[in-house]
């Protein structure tokens, strides 16, 4: 029976994939090895969330993390990788309340519980839709180690956090404005908010004083806000107002005397320097507000139309009642004129509506206090960036940040652990289910917010270990290590992670954090269902693998950058997969007659066996430096070339000779390298494409083998192996070779053509290394007989010349081509061009051609004339050349 024959003829990854993963995972490779003496190496995945399917994102996020954690395996940490899920508020209940208004019914009509009930079965349902999803990408996850953001562990430490930061005086509640999504019904951070601009319009308006004597004239972006403006502000150093500071102006369409104050707030050079304030709907006029004590007057409902109080736009869309309210400002007289204009306007990052700023009761972090310390650990470099660039986001976000609204207008999600007294006002914030007064002994009714969803993410490195208990696992892997995700979220989520990681912890949640890009389309264009040009990871991998998947993913990935997915990075990758197997099947069909391990001489290597081994030692040096500097697709490039280019278009063609010569003497050093090489090469190759690896060397015969390639030592480099005279040499003589099949493939010799060569080197060693190379230079350059000289005397003047490190190698040019044929058709050439010659002549000798034609053709075809005539001539000598000698 043949050592092949269990072997199918290409890799089928529909059949291999799920079988590997499986046998990993029962073998429990994906779990730390308890061997104390090792080092651990600890990365969080970044939660996806429940609600969420595998996009590029994803499969680009965990295929970076799982080249991390299984290089560091293979290195000899002990490794973890934690996975888990993200409860994500928002998205969830927007799932839920859709699917039950497809029935009918609002979660109101069935209360808390009800609908708690029915959030927890969609996750059991569909929560692990993603888990599944990620194990297809070959994710060599610790799955023993799951962790959801609500499970009770997880909602333990958010507790824990709140009531802690609480008692510090770093959480309060208080009236503050805040951002509030009308169709989401909820308050979200300003991380949240993301900016577009939008087509918009400056309407000036007249504000009449209330005696009489005038008015001033305002500019505004929201016309609709009017109802809920309660002063109009100048600038006190403002010489124009100074005046009327002080009196009343008359509210248009409303009748509502309102003050004019003076406030710095106000840019004197920007419009007419008069600026309306609405506290209850603008930051910026909230704090004017606060600083001269004005009322707060709400104007919206939750889903941004128009309060009952103002009984003519009552019930109105926000954006409907602009129009009713600048109609009949107009109408008023109020209207001056409208301005088009183009502004930053700021959206939900979850759903696209414009944000409404609103004046609401919320529960807030002081983060100022807190992120002082994680800003200090970057500067200091204890935790560090890649690429450093990202830094300056982090900075720009921490250095400004402002206090952080936590609570949710929302059911699902940690519930705030704040109980109010309805009798006397008291309010116990503790970790208990329920809570009595301790003033009146009455129950307490618990606060129907929940929390923002990031608050229980930026616990995720200790929360997932055990915190608050100190379990062996937070001992051991805390501080994390690596923490890879996109530059979209280091204002979400990195950030709060490290002010909470230093606050609860006293330490960094990890060393290092890994930045990259987006994943966009072939054109450069972000994905998006609006688009239409998602690409479905899962789709990738029915038709093609989840190796070629990850191979697409890495290939030309740099830390931070975008990049875009093409298919022919997919078809690279398959190509690839299919060029090792055939590889891996030439080798074990010559090696049908085993390897004798003992009789391996390294004293028989011969030239191309130095070499390999020196390339593969140079390789596993550079391709460890790039992965410990995270140059990923760097680290593949090299990888894939070796093994495409030197392995299998090179040194196996060489080694057939002695692998076809069973009297070789070399031919068992042969059969052990080809094994050995191929080996380490899918060591190196593992942490990307992990299944055909773990097939190939799985089938390959070796001298020492553990049970799994994943398990297996990384390659190490052996200083013995670097034979740099010799790689050198080689490197000589493949580059005339490489220049032989140039110069054959230009002039389109066909390969059965064999040829005579010349090699002209003053160097004898290169001479040498020509006449005991002469094999391959027949097998591959059809150079069938070869002499040296150390001069060009004797070389015919036609012979085609290439030129190599080392000197210069001739090929008589009637062994490449058939000398009459080529002076048939060279007759034939030069008849053409003398046509041409003859025709471009016939023009520009005729007056009349010269005189009505434009300058612009008759420089065309002057132009012509002197290419055409430098072809004959070049025609004419090749013709005398050929004709003239002798060969």
């Amino acid at each position: 029976m043949s050592i092949i024959d269990g072997i199918s003829k290409a890799f089928d990854p529909s059949e291999a994939e799920p079988r590997l993963y499986s046998k990993w995972s029962e073998n429990g490779y994906f779990k730390p090895d308890q061997d104390k003496s090792k080092k651990p190496y600890c990365v969080v995945m970044p939660p996806p969330n429940i609600t969420g399917q595998l996009h590029m994102g994803h499969a680009l996020d965990n295929t970076l993390q799982d080249i991390l954690i299984r290089y560091k395996r293979m290195r000899g940490f002990s490794t973890l990788w934690v996975p888990g899920t993200d409860h994500a508020s928002i998205a969830t209940e927007a799932k839920i309340v859709e699917a039950m208004r497809k029935e009918g019914i609002f979660k109101e009509d069935i209360g808390r519980d009800k609908f708690l009930e029915r959030a927890w079965d969609w996750k059991h349902q569909y929560g692990g839709r993603i888990v599944e999803q990620l194990k297809k990408m070959g994710s060599s996850c610790d799955w023993s180690h799951e962790r959801f953001t609500m499970d009770e562990g997880c909602s333990e430490a958010v507790k824990e956090v709140f009531v802690k930061y609480y008692n510090q005086g770093l959480i309060y509640r208080g009236e503050r404005i805040i951002n509030w999504c009308p169709h989401c019904k909820t308050s979200i951070s300003n991380a949240e908010v993301e900016y577009e601009d939008q087509q918009g319009a400056f309407w000036h308006l007249r504000y009449p004083l209330e005696d009489g004597s005038g008015w001033v004239e305002l500019a505004t972006t929201r016309p609709e806000t009017l109802l809920g403006d309660t002063a109009v502000a100048v600038n006190p150093k403002d010489e124009r107002y100074k005046d009327i500071v002080g009196k009343n102006l008359i509210l248009p369409l409303v009748g509502r005397k309102i003050p004019v104050v003076a406030d710095n707030y106000v840019d004197i050079e920007f419009g007419t320097g008069v600026v309306k304030i609405t506290p209850a709907h603008d930051p910026n006029d909230f704090e004017v507000g606060l600083r001269h004590n004005l009322p707060v007057i709400n104007v919206m409902t939750d889903d941004a139309r128009i309060v009952d109080e103002y009984s003519k736009y009552a019930g109105m869309d926000r954006f409907e009642a602009r129009k009713a309210m600048v109609a009949d400002l107009e109408e008023g007289g109020y209207l001056i004129k409208i301005e088009p204009y183009n502004h930053n306007v700021g959206t939900c990052y979850r759903c696209g509506t414009t944000i409404e700023p609103r004046v609401s009761l919320q529960w807030f972090v002081k983060m100022q206090t807190l992120a002082k310390p994680a800003v200090d650990a970057v500067r200091s470099g204890k935790t560090k960036f890649v690429p450093e660039r990202f830094e300056k986001n982090y900075f720009n976000w921490m250095d400004d940040i402002r206090d952080w609204c936590i609570s949710r207008q929302l059911w699902w999600g940690h519930r705030i652990p704040a109980f109010y007294c309805d009798d006397c006002g008291e309010i116990v914030v503790t970790k208990d289910e329920t809570a009595v007064c301790p003033k009146c002994g009455k129950p307490m009714r618990q606060d129907a917010d929940t929390l923002d969803t990031w608050f229980s993410s930026a616990l995720w490195p200790f929360s997932t270990l055990g915190w608050p208990v100190d379990t062996e696992d937070l001992k051991k892997f805390y501080p994390t290590n690596t923490l890879i995700t996109g530059y979209d979220i280091i204002t979400f989520w990195v950030s709060r992670m490290m002010v909470a990681g230093l606050a609860h912890m006293q330490d960094v949640p990890f060393d290092t954090v890994l930045i990259h890009g987006l994943v966009r389309d072939a054109q450069g264009r972000k994905m998006s269902k609006s688009l239409g040009n998602g690409i479905d990871p899962l789709e990738v991998i029915s038709a093609s693998g989840a190796d070629s998947l990850r191979f697409a993913l890495v290939t030309g990935n740099a830390p931070g950058n975008d990049q875009r997915f093409q298919q022919e990075k997919i078809d690279l990758g398959r190509n690839f997969s299919n060029k090792i197997w055939n590889a891996m099947r030439f080798v074990l069909m010559n090696c049908e007659d085993g390897i004798d391990f003992a009789c391996v001489d390294s004293k028989k290597y011969t030239l191309e066996d130095k070499w390999i081994l020196t390339g593969l030692n140079t390789l596993v040096q550079e391709a460890t430096t790039n992965i410990e500097k995270y140059e990923l697709g760097v680290a593949l490039s090299k990888i894939v070339d070796f093994i495409w280019d030197s392995f299998c278009d090179w040194y196996i063609e060489i080694a057939k000779s002695r692998l076809f010569d069973k009297e070789c003497e070399s031919r068992n050093e042969a059969k052990y390298l080809l094994n050995y090489v191929l080996g380490t090469c899918m060591s190196l190759l593992h942490p990307f494409m992990p299944f055909i690896t773990e097939e190939v060397y799985s089938n390959l015969i070796l001298e020492t083998k553990t049970e799994s390639i994943m398990i297996s030592d990384w390659p190490k480099v052996d200083e013995s192996s670097f034979y740099v005279n010799e790689a050198n040499m080689m490197s000589t003589l493949m580059g005339a070779i490489r220049s032989v099949r140039n110069i054959r493939s230009e002039m389109g010799v066909v390969p059965s053509r064999k040829t005579h060569a010349i090699v002209v080197t003053a160097n004898d060693s290169i001479a040498k290394m020509f006449v005991d190379g002469s094999a391959f230079m027949d097998r591959l350059a059809s150079v069938s007989s070869l002499e040296t000289k150390t001069c060009k005397e004797g070389i015919p003047v036609t012979a085609v010349t290439a030129v190599f490190e080392g000197g210069e190698i001739y090929i008589p040019l009637a062994d490449l081509i058939d000398i009459d044929k080529e002076l048939e058709r060279l007759n034939k050439e030069k008849e053409n061009i003398l046509a041409e010659i003859n025709r471009v002549e016939s023009k520009l000798s005729n007056e009349a051609f010269v005189s009505k034609a434009p300058e612009k053709v008759i420089a065309t075809e002057k132009e012509k004339r002197v290419k055409y005539t430098e072809m004959y001539k070049g025609v004419e000598e090749r013709i005398s050349l050929l004709s003239n000698e002798t060969f």
